[in-house]
């Protein structure tokens, strides 16, 4: 078989459709065969030649829609907001894109293969760390922070979100995951980080809300 002299389209092909599917059908409801179909010729084998797994698929595709639609990109260069409110917008930002919501949620049951939650952590550190640390650190040259730890809560905040709140990882039902929410902001507030306002809080309550129950 001749050599594919340009993997990137071909990974690019799958993770169009893959997204698409999961968005249209399901994660659940959306098989390696389902994307196969609709790869106009490309074979089983070249989807795993790039992914082992439907489960890396939806993990690539995640990524990919974060990075389009990065919420911290939005508003790192917004002068009009100080440090505390761009923490807020890109909240806002992020809950705001209905499709990347639908995969968060399609993707939490996916945080029980080790691997994946392990890829999770160290893609969450490696990247949303800087991202909270630099806004973090803004609010406390602007004034809107004031907190001794800007550091230890950049790299708090994403294992919280990201680890914390999942119940696959740590069993909750919707009303204990909204009351660790709440804790999350009690503890922020009282290390000199308001993030929690009411339009966030509203947000969450949407989020968890659309959150199935875990059976």
């Amino acid at each position: 078989m001749a050599r594919n002299k340009y993997p990137e389209v071909t990974v690019k092909k799958i993770l169009d459709v893959a997204q698409r599917l999961f968005l249209e059908k399901g994660y659940d409801n959306t098989t390696i065969q389902d994307i196969v179909d609709h790869l106009d010729g490309l074979s089983k084998g070249a989807v795993y030649h790039h992914f082992k797994s439907k489960e890396e698929i939806m993990d690539a595709v995640g990524d990919r829609m974060f990075f389009a639609n990065n919420p911290f990109e939005k508003v790192r260069k917004r002068s009009d907001l100080n440090g505390l409110q761009k923490l807020r917008e890109t909240i806002r930002v992020y809950q705001s894109d209905e499709e990347r919501t639908s995969m968060t949620i399609q993707s939490i049951p996916l945080t029980r293969n080790p691997r994946l939650l392990v890829e999770m952590i160290e893609s969450n550190r490696r990247i949303m760390t800087p991202y909270y640390q630099e806004l973090l650190e803004e609010g406390n040259r602007d004034g809107s922070l004031h907190t001794e730890y800007a550091k230890e809560i950049a790299e708090l905040i994403p294992l919280l979100t990201s680890l914390w709140l999942l119940p696959s990882v740590f069993p909750s039902d919707k009303a204990g995951m909204k009351k660790k929410f709440l804790f999350l902001g009690d503890m922020l507030e009282k290390m000199g980080v308001p993030l929690m306002d009411d339009s966030i809080y509203v947000l969450v309550e949407e989020f968890f809300d659309k959150v199935p129950e875990e059976k």
